[in-house]
């Protein structure tokens, strides 16, 4: 018989450890709160074309020196198509102006000026408050679904989870100020969806041991799930950051804070499958009673 990890013992110190993170999250989200991208805040969007190559540093340390805020450049598409976005507020003649303050560091490569956009403060809350129900939507749909298909025990311990997760993330955010918006937004639907996706194959492990397996104890059963499971899960995970390091180094600044969170959130997601759910499931006392399929009460046809 192989020789097994005793996950649960550790379970101790993985209540201590969430528990610090779920509070540092918590007060870095209260005193510092997200830095909200333009997609949240408003602002104005510019996109130019240069004829030849010029690096994004050079082109927002142009616009940071001139005392406009917020500004944020990167690629779009090619080396010479520009993205620019900043906090500005819109105006008929910003985009000329900009146009020209930057066609003067750039007198010999010409440039044009291909769309200007604003995204109104009004929208960016209207966004902020959708993706904040979108959360709880999903929270309250896979809580549904864990107890149909488990048992309620298993659908608190998986909507926990969920939640230090999403708040450890939210936190980290808060903590270093990075910037926030959609993209961010969705991987935090991802990491739901990741995150919940290792959790049922955890449960339904041992779901199905606690009916066949008839000696031990529960930590016992949960452990031994834990180490039956142990492969798939490393090797989704590994597999998975692989290609959010990838994306981190070679993606761009367009697509950098979706592939952090959701980096982040492979590896809290993870942990959260093996400690956290499981830890709950404990403290709730779960129990081979509580997974056994009901007994069919044989009906007497005889008259």
């Amino acid at each position: 018989m192989n020789k097994q990890i005793d996950f649960l013992k550790l379970r101790h110190a993985a209540t201590v450890l969430s528990v610090t993170l779920i509070l540092v999250s918590i007060i870095a989200l209260a005193m510092r709160g997200l830095d909200y991208g333009l997609d949240f805040t408003g602002g104005t969007l510019l996109e130019v074309e240069y004829q030849q190559p010029v690096p994004v540093k050079t082109i927002e340390a142009v616009l940071v020196d001139a005392g406009y805020r917020d500004v944020a450049v990167q690629n779009f598409g090619s080396e010479t198509d520009v993205l620019v976005r900043m906090s500005e507020a819109f105006r008929d003649d910003l985009g000329a102006e900009i146009l020209a303050l930057l066609q003067q560091q750039s007198a010999d490569n010409p440039i044009v000026l291909k769309r200007s956009e604003f995204v109104g403060s009004s929208v960016g809350e209207e966004l902020r408050d959708q993706g904040g129900l979108a959360l709880l939507l999903a929270m309250a749909v896979v809580m549904i679904y864990v107890a149909a298909r488990f048992q309620y025990k298993f659908s608190v311990a998986a909507v926990l989870a969920l939640f230090h997760d999403v708040i450890i993330i939210l936190g980290m955010f808060a903590l270093f100020q990075w910037d926030f918006n959609l993209t961010v937004l969705a991987a935090l639907l991802a990491v739901i969806g990741y995150s919940l996706n290792d959790t049922i194959v955890v449960a339904d492990r041992i779901r199905e041991n606690f009916r066949i397996v008839r000696r031990g104890s529960e930590i016992d059963v949960i452990n031994e799930s834990l180490n039956q499971t142990l492969g798939r899960t490393l090797m989704t995970s590994i597999t998975t950051a692989l290609v959010l390091l990838a994306l981190l180094v070679v993606g761009g600044d367009l697509i950098y804070y979706f592939a952090v969170a959701l980096m982040i959130g492979v590896v809290v997601g993870t942990y959260s499958s093996v400690f956290v759910a499981t830890n709950i499931l404990i403290w709730m006392k779960i129990s081979r009673e509580d997974l056994m399929p009901p007994e069919v009460e044989e009906v007497d046809d005889r008259p």
